[in-house]
């Protein structure tokens, strides 16, 4: 199990630095214009994934900081917003990188942001969902990139498993 979800953090990185190098080609303007996904604009979605990684990664760990909205801005500059993404991917993948095969079935307790309900579960399908989320969150990113007009990314874990890093992994 520790593979797998090696993979996934190892696949997120890829992912993500795929989708920022392809962000650096927008204006700023297109960077912050609303492209119809749920959080709006590709600087608001790519900072929605950053404050849920905080906030699940805190859960996780216990350590760091958890933005208590959803919706916060926490860097409007994509260069700045970049170099926090490359430390929460390092981050992640470290963390799930130090996991041993018992702690995926093991169970923690965490607090909601949205309602504040105490919700205990065992950590591989919590870390199932972590990473899902992060997957539906860039498929919007893509979508307001190839909206404004960019081209299209390949972001297919097919992709990322032909690569060397992936290999390691598939």
């Amino acid at each position: 199990m520790r593979q797998h979800f090696m993979m996934f953090a190892a696949y997120n990185r890829w992912a993500n630095e795929r989708l920022y190098a392809a962000a650096e080609e927008l204006s700023n303007d297109e960077f912050v214009r609303d492209t119809g996904a749920f959080f709006g604009s590709v600087m608001a979605t790519m900072n929605h994934l950053l404050v849920t990684d905080r906030i699940w990664m805190k859960r996780f760990t216990g350590l760091g900081d958890a933005p208590t909205s959803l919706d916060l801005i926490l860097h409007r500059s994509l260069p700045v917003l970049r170099a926090a993404r490359v430390a929460e991917d390092e981050r992640i993948s470290g963390w799930v990188g130090g996991l041993n095969d018992r702690a995926f079935s093991g169970r923690f307790t965490y607090t909601t942001v949205s309602d504040m309900r105490t919700i205990s579960q065992r950590l591989a399908p919590a870390l199932a969902h972590f990473f899902n989320h992060q997957t539906h969150h860039r498929g919007q990113i893509h979508a307001g990139l190839t909206g404004l007009g960019k081209p299209a990314v390949p972001l297919d874990l097919a992709f990322f498993q032909r690569t060397e890093e992936g290999r390691a992994y598939a």
